[in-house]
């Protein structure tokens, strides 16, 4: 166990705030818990005030799930750093203000956002329990819980496509189809991605199949870290036309103006 103190964290908003889908809440007498499949393993975390324990060791939390969270960025620094005449936005940063942008697996986000478009969040938890449990890897954990790993490119593009309607993915099913054969033909390499910056990352994700602008955004979000990336939904188009008729202040909040969307988006999801 390793217990870490952070005032901005809240195990509870990240769970809900639209951007990992194989965190679910768990029940908690005291405070909240969670339980988390991501990098191939099980995770529990549970939180009581600004505390928080993740259950695995020190060696696999400095290793894997310090990055994960994003736990060496400060995000009051960045709270600090909006415009004092900005009241929206100040209310959604105190709003969810333990909301942090996770560092998951690349491939397991294309697929996610691909199968999120037009659908709702309860609904696409579905459909990757259903994809992970049809075409991923059963492990059990030391504790005894089992789980399924996310389905590796080769199993997806060699899966046929009725039978990924089979898991309620709809017409998505071919995307997921064709984007799995792109990534193992080599029409797009995965592992370039990182180094390329966020406007050569996003022009490599748009030549896959289903993912457009926003999704590549959620991609270069929510995967790669490169929080400039500015996913627009419904939700915050109608923020934006809302709150910011005359545009949002991309050039003060450049390099993090992604995290600040974030906030955005829960404040209205949730308020």
């Amino acid at each position: 166990m390793v217990c870490v103190e952070n005032s901005n964290f809240s195990i509870g908003q990240i769970c809900q705030s639209g951007q990992c889908f194989r965190m679910s809440e768990l029940e908690c007498s005291d405070g909240e818990k969670v339980g988390l499949v991501a990098h191939g393993r099980y995770m529990e975390v549970s939180q009581l005030g600004n505390t928080i324990y993740f259950d695995c060791t020190q060696t696999d939390y400095d290793r894997i799930w310090k990055k994960y969270f994003d736990m060496e960025t400060d995000y009051a620094k960045i709270i600090g750093s909006i415009d004092t005449q900005d009241s929206y936005l100040l209310a959604a940063a105190e709003f969810g203000k333990g909301i942090r942008i996770l560092q998951q697996d690349l491939w397991e986000m294309i697929i996610s956002f691909i199968i999120s478009q037009q659908n709702n969040i309860k609904r696409i938890r579905r459909c990757i329990q259903l994809l992970c449990k049809n075409y991923g890897e059963q492990k059990v954990d030391d504790n005894g819980v089992e789980y399924y790993d996310f389905p590796t490119p080769q199993s997806l593009a060699h899966a046929q496509i009725d039978e990924l309607y089979a898991c309620n993915l709809g017409y998505r099913s071919r995307y997921i189809h064709e984007t799995a054969n792109s990534i193992c033909n080599g029409s797009v390499a995965l592992e370039c991605l990182p180094q390329l910056g966020y406007t050569k990352a996003k022009e490599e994700l748009l030549k896959l199949c289903g993912v457009g602008e926003k999704v590549a955004d959620c991609i270069c979000l929510f995967a790669l870290h490169m929080t400039e990336a500015f996913p627009k939904d419904t939700h915050i188009n109608k923020v934006l036309a809302a709150k910011y008729p005359e545009g949002f202040p991309f050039e003060r909040y450049a390099s993090y103006s992604g995290i600040l969307q974030q906030y955005m988006f829960y404040y209205d999801l949730k308020k």
